[in-house]
């Protein structure tokens, strides 16, 4: 952690809103005037969309689980490595993978690959990633140490899988019966690598469905917003004035002392309240050290 420095980071699985979320944050920059450095969590894959392909056959034939979620397949120690770097110098590296023809177009690049290493911008108040594995944590690293406010976002299983099928078969052009598979190798990963990382983070977003969401694969829908609760969970619940989010988001409630629980539809205004001022306490401190 670093109070000159500060790092943001949104935590979540793949299909799990986490890019939902990032425009919340974006939205909150810009009307607060913060310039942010951004990392995204697929930049630090360890292999194209190609060496990919080949390391998972490789792996099913060796009966070993690999997947986008586990060690193997990412650059831990080195997003490590950048978080230190920003949280000391205010700088850092990262680049961009990019999942499909209109991304790579721009670079002139073909889908699935990475673009070169650059350098983050100069000056900047914080640094702002976003991905799967902000606030991961084993025997050999320890992101989530680096990170000033960390973020869970974390629907639940379900509805997760629902995005998830929803957002690859339409965006990314994969079939029902891949993207099934996809689920069932991440699933060790998942278990050991994504949840406990719900652990380590200061407030989880957690957006559950009030209809029916028992069979995932048939869903012809993503339940809409208002469709759907959203449990918010502070770790410290100390500071948190929860009787004025209470006034302020309608139909909200408190669940347990550190839970407050409100329509779908009210998430983004939430997290409005809730994260501003953090944001904006972690911001002031830094440029209170930089002077």
């Amino acid at each position: 952690m670093s109070r000159k420095h500060p790092i943001i980071a949104v935590t979540g699985s793949s299909g799990a809103g986490t890019t939902t979320v990032k425009r919340t944050f974006d939205n909150i920059f810009r009307r607060e005037g913060i310039t942010a450095a951004m990392i995204e969590g697929d930049a630090f894959h360890r292999y194209t969309r190609v060496e990919m392909k080949e390391r998972i056959e490789r792996a099913d034939r060796e009966g070993l689980p690999v997947s986008h979620f586990g060690p193997e397949a990412n650059e831990w120690s080195r997003l490590e490595q950048q978080f230190r770097a920003y949280g000391s110098e205010g700088r850092c590296q990262t680049r961009h993978y990019l999942h499909n023809q209109e991304e790579a177009a721009a670079y002139g690049q073909a889908p699935g690959t990475f673009t070169p290493w650059q350098d983050t911008p100069v000056d900047t108040d914080l640094l702002f990633y976003e991905g799967l594995h902000g606030c991961v944590k084993t025997a050999e690293v320890d992101i989530a140490r680096h990170v000033d406010l960390k973020i869970g976002v974390v629907p639940i299983i379900n509805l997760e899988w629902i995005q998830k099928l929803h957002r690859d078969t339409r965006d990314r052009g994969y079939s029902k019966e891949a993207v099934a598979d996809t689920i069932l190798r991440r699933m060790h990963d998942y278990v050991h690598y994504i949840c406990p990382q719900f652990g380590e983070t200061d407030i989880n977003f957690q957006r559950v469905p009030v209809v029916d969401t028992s069979n995932p694969f048939i869903a012809r829908d993503i339940p809409t917003a208002g469709e759907s609760m959203t449990v918010i969970r502070f770790k410290n619940p100390r500071g948190i004035d929860f009787p004025y989010l209470l006034s302020m988001i309608g139909d909200s409630f408190m669940s347990r002392a550190n839970t407050i629980v409100v329509p779908g539809g009210k998430m983004d205004l939430a997290m409005q309240l809730i994260l501003t001022p953090m944001i904006l306490r972690l911001v002031e401190i830094g440029r209170v050290q930089h002077a």
